[in-house]
């Protein structure tokens, strides 16, 4: 039975750093998103233009369509940041359930023991990543809701003296706020870890061919927690930046 381990390994050292395989995985996904953004934005000015452009475009137009159900005119200013959500997460999701990720393994030394690790991991498979989107996304949340209607105004939501009921509901809003981050964190490394986990488990114990159906599933799963996640961030920036009576 395979090792299954609910924290990232570390692979290598880096000038002292220690990458971990999670890690490792996140930097090989941002290097394929930023050769596909900037292949897509060549492909713009291009007089004959490939269908693997034609596929990126219909992607973006249908989010696109999507988020401006939500943000309305907004969405000229939001659009990239949801978009850059969407599509890094659901790189990581599927780069996840790529051939070799989690299967080719490496020896390291840990402890004075030697251990057997995988050289890639799925970048949501480790809860460090999940949360520093979801730091991101509540801070960029806050950012814009202060930008739109001041600090002043965007601090009543939370602080509101007037009278005893508004202070406990500012209260709560506070605890919201803080529960968004958890919230974003678990629902998305709970759901690709697992997801991980299945397809090592039926992997081990009918090796021929037996996971391909769920990974089928996976490949779905991961589309869907990309989507909700950044339409959540969507309708909690929606809320933000509306003002309160």
């Amino acid at each position: 039975m395979p090792e299954i381990s609910i924290k990232a390994e570390p692979i290598f050292n880096f000038f002292g750093f220690r990458v971990t395989n999670s890690l490792f995985t996140s930097i090989i996904v941002t290097i394929v998103f930023l050769l596909i953004a900037i292949y897509y934005s060549k492909q713009i000015t291009a007089s004959k233009k490939s269908g693997f452009f034609y596929l990126i475009h219909f992607i973006i137009k249908s989010i696109y369509d999507l988020f401006e159900t939500v943000l309305g005119d907004k969405i000229r200013i939001f659009f990239t940041l949801m978009l850059s959500f969407f599509l890094f997460i659901l790189l990581q999701n599927w780069f996840g359930l790529l051939p070799g990720v989690g299967s080719i393994m490496i020896a390291i030394k840990e402890h004075g023991k030697i251990l057997h690790v995988p050289v890639f991991r799925g970048g949501n498979a480790d809860l460090n990543t999940t949360l520093a989107l979801a730091l991101i996304s509540v801070t960029m949340i806050q950012f814009y809701g202060i930008k739109f209607l001041g600090f002043v105004q965007y601090l009543k939501k939370f602080i509101d003296l007037s009278n005893p009921i508004n202070f406990f509901v500012g209260f709560l809003e506070i605890i919201s706020e803080i529960s968004k981050i958890l919230s974003f964190a678990f629902r998305l490394f709970g759901n690709i870890f697992a997801g991980e986990v299945l397809l090592t488990i039926v992997a081990f114990l009918v090796p021929v061919l037996a996971s391909f159906p769920f990974i089928i599933l996976e490949v779905f799963v991961g589309f869907v927690q990309a989507l909700v996640f950044a339409m959540l961030t969507t309708v909690f920036l929606n809320g933000a930046i509306a003002k309160h009576h």
